[in-house]
């Protein structure tokens, strides 16, 4: 097999290599049905076991209790930019968005087509570095809406956003599911595109409150209606077979992993890694804010164009692959989400040493 190298990419991006070569067991026969994991029907008594074991899974790991519905949708996160406020935001209505990146941003232009909306917070003053510390929330919003981690920018609230008693809350957790302990209870709805900590791209996983789904726009297509996925398990069309079943797989490599508290802890240490050295290099400036800074994306520079584009071309070629920042910020980012391992991180800080060490 062809050695694998450190992928940095923020997504898609690495999965756990125990989850790889399970995977490859069943591409020809999953366990001994003789047809392949891709091949199954959606409909067949094979998949569906995978489906609710799935389920069960994700409802283990994160403690969601039967008030929540776990649906497996398509269309990416970016779908659930229109398809939240097509259900839930009237013309005559307004709501709330944390604006603290691009993706917060497309989210509320969105919000826009359907209703009223009102940036209650926002980091742009100083390109998205820092998470805001207060938001001014107008009357009665129809819900509330915050991206939990900035994948470009490497930011990441730190908690839930104090919001209105009583408010929808509703989170984009693309770039950061899963990666610690939540409290699902908190939310009334989450969603996530599987690309970055929960699997391959192509299926996007949405935990919401039963009670949410029946105040759903019914006069919208179907498709676009969360009630007709939650009443048809995620089955009311094709779901996105092999992208759940390795989603289940995750969730799997997660629970042996001591669950979200243990993978929690984990992600902790090796963002410490790469956060100490930048602290104390003379090269290598990390951009966020040190109170915003996130678990899964971190972004830093050197302050010289030329220099960042040294550094990446000597990256790539020595196996750390995907350390390209987004032109938003430029210089480089190292995207470390559950799956990345600790001794990649710290590979890649003795690499980074070694280039400064040769540049002064």
């Amino acid at each position: 097999m062809t050695k694998r190298i450190n992928n940095f990419s923020a997504g898609p991006a690495i999965l756990p290599v125990e989850v790889l070569e399970e995977a490859r067991e069943n591409m020809l026969s999953l366990g001994d049905t003789g047809i392949g994991i891709m091949e199954h029907s959606h409909r067949g008594k094979a998949f569906i076991a995978v489906l609710e074991e799935v389920e069960a899974n994700c409802r283990k790991l994160a403690n969601i209790s039967d008030d929540y519905s776990i649906l497996f949708l398509q269309g990416g996160a970016s779908s659930q930019f229109f398809m939240i406020p097509m259900n839930f935001l009237q013309p005559d209505q307004t709501a709330d968005y944390l604006v603290t990146g691009v993706w917060a941003k497309k989210a509320i232009e969105q919000a826009q087509r359907y209703g009223k909306t009102h940036t209650a917070a926002s980091s742009k003053d100083r390109n998205f570095c820092y998470i805001p510390k207060t938001a001014t929330y107008s009357d009665n919003p129809a819900y509330v809406h915050f991206t939990s981690n900035n994948t470009i920018y490497g930011t990441q609230w730190g908690t839930e956003p104090e919001v209105p008693a009583g408010s929808t809350l509703i989170c984009d957790a693309s770039s950061d599911i899963f990666c610690r302990p939540i409290d699902v209870s908190k939310y009334d709805l989450i969603y996530a595109g599987a690309q970055k900590n929960l699997g391959p791209s192509g299926v996007t996983l949405v935990i919401m409150k039963k009670e949410l789904i029946e105040r759903g726009n019914k006069e919208i297509p179907e498709m676009l209606q969360y009630r007709t996925h939650a009443e048809n398990d995620s089955c009311y069309n094709t779901p996105p077979t092999f992208g759940i079943y390795i989603m289940g797989l995750v969730f799997k490599w997660i629970l042996n992993q001591g669950g979200l508290k243990g993978v929690g802890e984990a992600n902790q240490e090796k963002a410490n890694v790469l956060y100490r050295f930048l602290e104390q290099s003379k090269l290598f400036k990390s951009t966020a804010d040190v109170d915003s800074r996130s678990l899964m994306n971190i972004p830093f520079v050197t302050g010289n164009e030329e220099l960042d584009k040294a550094f990446i071309s000597a990256a790539t070629k020595a196996g750390f692959d995907g350390l390209k920042g987004h032109r938003s910020v430029g210089g480089m980012r190292a995207s470390i989400y559950n799956a990345f391992p600790k001794s990649g991180v710290e590979e890649l800080v003795r690499f980074m040493s070694d280039f400064e060490a040769k540049q002064a």
